[in-house]
């Protein structure tokens, strides 16, 4: 009956012997999961965002000489005729007429009036991206165009553009999907003149973040797991220092595993959550690069 008993204590411990060895595999495991955060902790979509919304099209200012016209032009013709061109020119998508990219245009209008300027940079130095930023705009690719003179049509306007290599790639660009527009009569340098202005659009809202929550997740997870394997070396040393005959030593083992069971099931949830944030990024880096 001793001998019986001694032979099964044996067997108990060669299995939780072989058990324990197996478990020792995820401290490669740890090492892998750690390289894939380390990876995904480099991407910065804030920088991502930042770099691409400073993608703005501007060709040089055009003035059109001629004598002034009793006419009046509407912005919602002038949009008229530029989706006309890009129907024309390629069967491109119309453009959406987008309330702050109007907003955006007609201060630059009124702001080239009231400073006596014709660029795409103000005198205080405000550029088209930022213009348009100010509105409440976001933006993966943008565009400006600017016209100035007199017109007796605004058909005659969007042409005097699309005559022009630079506004004509703007206004026939396959990117952009939203548009707003400022026609605006007033002097300048002396003479009545009209300025136009086309703020062209491609919106971040186009493009779907990737989910900050799922982030936020693989850090929290990230944290708990560091802890779990800082408790599993010193247990795995503990059990080390121990004699396999000790009474504490079954318990300590079986404690350890269950560590180890803990630690590979959040494992796991984490790579699968990594894996989902990582198609995310990549449908975003396609969508701002197309």
């Amino acid at each position: 009956m001793k001998i019986k008993t001694i032979a099964i204590f044996v067997l108990i411990v060669a299995a939780f012997a072989a058990g324990l060895l197996l478990k020792e595999h995820f401290f490669e495991f740890y090492d892998s999961l750690n390289k894939q955060v380390a990876e995904m902790q480099k991407i910065n979509i804030g920088s991502v965002i930042s770099k691409v919304g400073k993608q703005m099209l501007t060709p040089p200012p055009l003035q059109v000489l001629g004598a002034e016209k009793q006419v009046d032009l509407l912005k919602s013709q002038i949009i008229l005729q530029t989706n006309v061109q890009r129907h024309q020119n390629g069967s491109l998508p119309a453009l959406i007429e987008n309330k702050r990219l109007d907003e955006a245009a007609s201060a630059k209008a009124s702001d080239m009036f009231e400073k006596q300027y014709f660029e795409h940079i103000s005198p205080l130095g405000l550029d088209p991206g930022k213009l348009v930023q100010n509105h409440g705009y976001e933006f993966i690719v943008a565009g400006e165009n600017l016209i100035l003179g007199n017109f007796s049509s605004e058909e005659e306007v969007v042409d005097d553009w699309m005559a022009s290599s630079g506004h004509r790639a703007n206004i026939l660009n396959n990117r952009y999907t939203e548009i707003g527009v400022a026609i605006v009569k007033g002097t300048y340098q002396g003479q009545t003149v009209w300025m136009g202005v086309q703020e062209f659009g491609f919106p971040l809202s186009a493009c779907p973040s990737p989910d900050n929550i799922l982030k936020n997740t693989i850090d929290s997870d990230k944290q708990q797991l560091d802890f779990l394997y800082s408790e599993l070396g010193t247990n795995k040393k503990q059990i080390d220092s121990l004699d396999q005959t000790s009474p504490t030593y079954s318990q300590m083992a079986d404690d350890y595993n269950k560590l180890v069971a803990q630690y590979e099931a959040l494992s796991s949830d984490t790579k699968k959550i990594i894996s989902n944030y990582n198609n995310q990024v990549s449908i975003f880096n396609n969508c701002v690069s197309e």
